[in-house]
C-alpha cells in the first residue's frame, strides 16, 4: 500500500493544503507546533474516521470554519483508491456529512461502511494500524512499556491469533451448552416415554367404537324430529302469509285514512298561513314608513347637498363616508405615531431606571462574590495541603501492596487468568472424583451380587447352578477392580483438596491485586485532584481581582443610565400633550362617520323592507295554488278508502289464525326435545374428539420420542466434537505463535544488529509470550528496561520495524502493508542515537518497504529523505502551509525560525 496524495480544507491548522507523496522515504520537516503531525493524523482520519482521533470532531475543524474536508488517494494491492470525508458544524456539534470510498470496482458511502471496507482491505482496524505501522508521537516505547499480557494480545491480534483463542473459548462454551441441552433432552425423552405408556394403558380404540355407536342412534332421532318440525313450519308459514296479506290491506287503509286527515290539516294550515302573511305585509309597510322618517332626520344632520330622500343619491352618501373615513385613518396614524413616541420615551426611561438598578445590584453581587471567593480561596489552599499529604500515604500503601507480589507465582495483571486456570483444574478434579465414586459404587454392587450368587452355588455371571470353583477368578478380578478404584478415588480426592487450596490462594491473590489496582486508581484520582486544586487556587485569586474591577465599572454605568432616564421622561410628557389634541379631533370625525353610516343603514333598511313586502305577496299567491292541488288529491284518497273497506274476509282470517296457533304449539314442544338431543350429540362428539385427540397425541408422542432419541445421540456426538475442536484451536494457536516467535526473533536480531551493532550486546531472545531479553557479550541477560533511554528508544523502533516486516512477509506469503509512519521518533533520542535512527530507516528501505513517512523537527533526518516536505505556520494567521523542499530549503527554513 502507498499514499499518493493528501488534500485538506479547514483541517485543524491547515486552511488549504495539497500534498503529493511518492515512494521511498518522505521526511515532513518543520518547527514544533507547525502542524507536521496533523498531516499524518489527516491520513489516519481519512482511513478510519472518528475512531482514529484522540479528540472530538469539533476540535478537528479549523476555528471559525463551518466545514472541513480530507481527501486521500492511495494504491493498495495493485488498485487505486480515493477517500473523501467532509465534516459540517451544525449548532454546537460537528457531524460527518460526506464519506465516500472510490475504488476500481465500486463506490462505498457512509462512515461505518467505509471504515469496514478499509479494515477489510488492509486486514487491520484502527488499533491494529497504530500497533503495526503508525508509531505516533510519544508512543515509541508503547510495546516495551506494555505488560507481557498486553504485548502478547497486541501482537497476537496483529497476526490474527487472537481469533483462535476466541474460537477456543467459543468451542468450550459450545461444549458446555451442548452438555446442558443433552441432559435436558434425556430428561424430556424419559418423560415422553412415561406419557406413551400411560396412554397405551387407557384402551382408547375400544372407547372410540362405543362412543361412535351411541352417536349414530342420537343422530337418527334428531333427523325424525327435524322432519316433523319442517312440516309444522310450512303450515305456520301458509297461515302467516294469509294474515300478512290481511294486515297489509289494513295498514294501507290506515295509511289512506291518515293521508286524508293530513291533507285536510295541510289545507287548513295553508289558509291560516295566508292570513298571517297578509298581516305581516301590513306590518312591513309600517316599518318602511318608520325607516323613511329616521333617514330624513339623519339627512338633515349631515353635510350632504340633497333636499330630500327622493333626491339623495347613494353615490353621494358613499363619497361622504369615504372622505370621513380617510380623515379618520389619517388621524389614527398620527395618534398611533404619537402614542408610540410616548410609549417609546416612557419605555426608555423605565429601561434606563431598571438597568441602573440592575447595574447597582450586579456591582454589589460582584463585591459579595469576591468576598466569598476570598474565603473559599483560603479553604482551597488548606484542602490542597491535605491532599498532598494523602498522596504520600497512598504511595506508601502502593509500595507495600506491590512488595507482597514479589513472592507470588503471577504478577497482578495475570491473577484473573491464574484464578480461572486453577478453578478449571478444580472443576476437572471434582468431575474426576464424581466419576470414580459412581464407578466404585457400581463395582461394589456387582461384587456383592457376584459373591451372593457364588455362596448360593450359582454362576456369578449367568446365574446357573455350578459344581466347582472355576468362577472364583472372576470374583477375584471384581475385587481387584474395587481396590483399584478405591486407590484412584483416594488419589483423586487428594488432588481435589490440593486444587481447592490453590484456588483459595488464587482468590486471595486476586483480592490483593484488586486492592493494589484500587490504591493506584485512588492515587491517580488524588493526583488529578491536586493538579485541579492548584489550578483552581490560581484562577480564584485572579477572579477576585477581576470581580472588584468589574464592580467599579458597573457603578459608573449605573450613574449614566439614571441621567438617560430623566431625559427620556421629559420627552414622554411632551408627546403625551400632543396625543390629547389628536384624540379630541379624532372623536369629532368619528361622530360624523357614525351619522352617515346610520343614514346608509336606514336607506338599506327601506330597500330591504320593500323587497320583503314583494316576497310575502308572492308566497301568499303560491299557497293558494298549492291548496287547489291538495283538494284534488283529497278526493282521490277518499275514493281509495271506500274500496279497501269492502275487500276484508273475516272467516278466512279466523281459519288462518287457528292453523298458525296449532303449528306454533307443536314447534314450542319439539324445540326443547331437539335441543336435548343436540346437546347429547355434541357431548358424544366432544368425547369422540377427545379420544381421537388422545390417539393423535399418542402418535405424536411416539414420533417425538423417536426424534428425541435421535437428538440425544447427535448431541452425544456433538459434545465430543466440540471438545476436540477446542483442543485443536489451542494446539493451532500454540503452533502458529511458536512460528511467529521464531520468525520475529530472527527479524528483530537482524534489524537491531543493522542499527546497533557494537561490542556491548550479542543478541535478543523472544519467549513464547513475546517476553524480550537482551544479552550482553558476556552472556549476562538484561531486561529492555535496563537499557539507557536512547538505547531503549532504538530498541523499540527496531521491534516495531521487525513486527512490520513480519506482517509484510506474512506467514503464508507476502501481504500488502500500509506505509511505515514514524511521528517524531527522535523525542527520546540524543544526538548520538539519531544517526542510528537514520540507519534504521535506510535499512527498512533496503528490505523492501515501499513508503516510509517520518515527521520530525530534527535536521539530521533530512539527509535520509528521498523527498522532503516543509511545514510552516504563519504567526499572523496561525495557519500552516506545506511545500516540497530540498535540503537547502530545509536549512533555510531552520535558519528562518
Amino acid at each position: 500500500m502507498r499514499f499518493r496524495r493528501l488534500r485538506l480544507s479547514n483541517f485543524k491548522c491547515f486552511a488549504d493544503a495539497d500534498l503529493r507523496l511518492d515512494r521511498g522515504v518522505t521526511v515532513i520537516h518543520g518547527l514544533n507546533g507547525s502542524g507536521k503531525s496533523s498531516l499524518l493524523e489527516a491520513c489516519f482520519f481519512a482511513l478510519y474516521g472518528a475512531r482514529a482521533l484522540d479528540r472530538t470532531l469539533d476540535e478537528v475543524v479549523t476555528i471559525g470554519a463551518d466545514e472541513a474536508s480530507v481527501e486521500l488517494w492511495f494504491d493498495h494491492d495493485g488498485a487505486e483508491y480515493r477517500i473523501e470525508r467532509t465534516l459540517t458544524r451544525r449548532g454546537e456539534s460537528v457531524t460527518t456529512t460526506t464519506c465516500v470510498l472510490e475504488g476500481p470496482d465500486e463506490t462505498i458511502e457512509g462512515a461505518r461502511d467505509v471504515r469496514s471496507a478499509v479494515a477489510e482491505r488492509l486486514r487491520m482496524d484502527a488499533a491494529a494500524f497504530v500497533n503495526c505501522a503508525y508509531v505516533r508521537q510519544g508512543e515509541v516505547n508503547k510495546l516495551i512499556n506494555a505488560s507481557p499480557n498486553e504485548r502478547q494480545d497486541m501482537i497476537d491480534d496483529l497476526l490474527q491469533l487472537g481469533k483462535l483463542e476466541e474460537y477456543r473459548e467459543r468451542a468450550k462454551l459450545s461444549r458446555r451448552g451442548v452438555g446442558r441441552v443433552r441432559d435436558s433432552k434425556r430428561g424430556a425423552l424419559e418423560d415422553v416415554e412415561a406419557q406413551i405408556q400411560e396412554k397405551e394403558d387407557a384402551e382408547l380404540h375400544d372407547r372410540l367404537a362405543s362412543l361412535r355407536s351411541a352417536l349414530s342412534d342420537v343422530e337418527e332421532d334428531i333427523e325424525r324430529f327435524q322432519t316433523n318440525r319442517e312440516r309444522a313450519e310450512h303450515q305456520r308459514e301458509e297461515a302467516t302469509a294469509t294474515l300478512e296479506e290481511y294486515e297489509q290491506r289494513r295498514e294501507e287503509l290506515e295509511t289512506v285514512e291518515s293521508a286524508v286527515d293530513e291533507l285536510t290539516d295541510e289545507i287548513a294550515a295553508a289558509e291560516q298561513e295566508r292570513s298571517e302573511l297578509a298581516d305581516r305585509i301590513a306590518d312591513r309597510r309600517e316599518q318602511r314608513e318608520e325607516h323613511r322618517e329616521t333617514a330624513a332626520t339623519l339627512l338633515a344632520e349631515t353635510e350632504l347637498a340633497a333636499d330630500s330622500l327622493e333626491t339623495l343619491e347613494e353615490a353621494a352618501v358613499d363619497a361622504r363616508l369615504a372622505e370621513l373615513r380617510e380623515r379618520r385613518e389619517s388621524l389614527s396614524d398620527h395618534v398611533a405615531e404619537c402614542r408610540a413616541d410616548v410609549e417609546r420615551h416612557e419605555s426608555e426611561a423605565e429601561r434606563a431606571r431598571e438597568r441602573a438598578e440592575e447595574l447597582e445590584r450586579e456591582a454589589e453581587a460582584k463585591r459579595t462574590e469576591a468576598d466569598e471567593l476570598e474565603r473559599e480561596l483560603a479553604e482551597s489552599r488548606e484542602t490542597l495541603s491535605e491532599r498532598r499529604e494523602q498522596l504520600e500515604t497512598l504511595e506508601a500503601d502502593i509500595d507495600e501492596l506491590a512488595a507482597r507480589f514479589e513472592e507470588a507465582p503471577v504478577d497482578p495483571e495475570g491473577v484473573a487468568d491464574h484464578r480461572e486456570s486453577v478453578a478449571e483444574a478444580l472443576s476437572d478434579a471434582r468431575s474426576r472424583v464424581d466419576t470414580l465414586e459412581a464407578n466404585l459404587s457400581t463395582a461394589r454392587d456387582q461384587l456383592e451380587e457376584a459373591e451372593s450368587l457364588l455362596e448360593a452355588g450359582k454362576c456369578p455371571e449367568c446365574g446357573q447352578e455350578i459344581d466347582g470353583p472355576e468362577h472364583v477368578e472372576g470374583i477375584a478380578a471384581a475385587r481387584e477392580r474395587v481396590e483399584t478404584l478405591e486407590s484412584e478415588l483416594a488419589d483423586a480426592r487428594e488432588q481435589r483438596e490440593a486444587a481447592a487450596e490453590r484456588l483459595e490462594r488464587a482468590r486471595k491473590l486476586e483480592s490483593l491485586a484488586d486492592d493494589l489496582l484500587d490504591a493506584r486508581t485512588r492515587k491517580s484520582n488524588v493526583e488529578r485532584l491536586v493538579d485541579e486544586q492548584a489550578d483552581t487556587v490560581e484562577r480564584d485569586a485572579e477572579r477576585v481581582e477581576q470581580l472588584r474591577e468589574r464592580a467599579d465599572k458597573l457603578e459608573t454605568q449605573a450613574d449614566e443610565k439614571r441621567e438617560a432616564a430623566e431625559t427620556a421622561a421629559t420627552a414622554a410628557a411632551e408627546a403625551r400633550e400632543r396625543l390629547g389634541e389628536l384624540n379630541e379631533e379624532s372623536s369629532s370625525v368619528q361622530t360624523a362617520i357614525e351619522t352617515v353610516e346610520s343614514l346608509s343603514d336606514a336607506l338599506a333598511d327601506i330597500a330591504d323592507v320593500t323587497a320583503d313586502v314583494e316576497s310575502l305577496r308572492e308566497r301568499r299567491a303560491n299557497l293558494a295554488e298549492q291548496n287547489e292541488l291538495r283538494r284534488e288529491r283529497l278526493a282521490e284518497k277518499r275514493e281509495r278508502r271506500e274500496e279497501l273497506a269492502d275487500a276484508v274476509d273475516e272467516a278466512a282470517i279466523e281459519t288462518a289464525r287457528e292453523k298458525q296457533a296449532e303449528a306454533e304449539s307443536y314447534l314450542k314442544k319439539v324445540e326443547p326435545k331437539l335441543e336435548e338431543l343436540r346437546e347429547r350429540r355434541d357431548d358424544l362428539q366432544g368425547q369422540i374428539g377427545a379420544v381421537e385427540q388422545e390417539l393423535a397425541d399418542l402418535e405424536e408422542l411416539r414420533e417425538r420420542r423417536d426424534r428425541l432419541a435421535e437428538r440425544v445421540e447427535r448431541l452425544d456426538s456433538l459434545y465430543e466434537e466440540a471438545d476436540k475442536l477446542a483442543a485443536t484451536y489451542s494446539d493451532l494457536r500454540a503452533e502458529l505463535r511458536g512460528q511467529n516467535v521464531r520468525k520475529l526473533e530472527r527479524m528483530l536480531n537482524e534489524t537491531f544488529e543493522l542499527v546497533y551493532g557494537n561490542d556491548a550486546y550479542s543478541h535478543i531472545e523472544l519467549d513464547g509470550q513475546y517476553g524480550l531479553t537482551v544479552y550482553q557479550k558476556d552472556g549476562e541477560p538484561l531486561d529492555p528496561e535496563q537499557l539507557s533511554g536512547g538505547e531503549r528508544a532504538v530498541f523499540n523502533l527496531s521491534l516495531r520495524c521487525a513486527i512490520y516486516r513480519l506482517l509484510a512477509e506474512g506467514i503464508d506469503g507476502a501481504a500488502p502493508m500500509p506505509p511505515l509512519i514514524l511521528d517524531e521518533p527522535t523525542v527520546f533520542l540524543d544526538s548520538g542515537h539519531v544517526s542510528k535512527l537514520v540507519e534504521l530507516v535506510e535499512s527498512m528501505t533496503e528490505l523492501g518497504v515501499r513508503q516510509i513517512l517520518v515527521v520530525s523537527h530534527d535536521d539530521e533526518l533530512v539527509g535520509a529523505a528521498d523527498e522532503l516536505v516543509g511545514v510552516r505556520k504563519d504567526p499572523t494567521t496561525n495557519r500552516s502551509s506545506v511545500e516540497r523542499m530540498d535540503a537547502a530549503d530545509a536549512a533555510a527554513l531552520a535558519a528562518f525560525s
